[in-house]
């Protein structure tokens, strides 16, 4: 697991490929970022089902209730059938362009 801290936004990039014990770490550490913006890199893991990408649903959730973006990358994912909860993007470019566009949604007031 590889952390990576750019102002308001931390990445955190599975650098193993093993989803379980990622998701394991991810959670545990879960308190400490809840001040920032987080996006998940899964980009490296090509086995990534929608399965996986649903356990990290409670993450996505708590994180909204704080009023901050939680975004997961990730390729090979059937993007419409991802629920509506969670936001996943094939690309870290386009993950820090939902995080820019929803934070000046908050400060908009919507």
């Amino acid at each position: 697991m590889k952390v990576d801290q750019k102002g308001h936004t931390i990445t955190i990039k599975d650098t193993q490929g093993d989803f379980a014990s990622f998701l394991d770490k991810v959670s545990q550490s879960n308190t400490s970022f809840d001040s920032h913006n987080l996006i998940i890199d899964l980009s490296h893991n090509k086995s990534i089902t929608l399965e996986d990408l649903k356990l990290l649903l409670p993450l996505a959730k708590q994180h909204k209730k704080l009023k901050k973006s939680f975004v997961v990358v990730a390729e090979g994912v059937d993007f419409n059938a991802v629920p509506a909860q969670l936001v996943v993007v094939p690309s870290n470019l386009e993950a820090h362009d939902i995080i820019e566009m929803e934070e000046i949604e908050r400060d908009l007031g919507f």
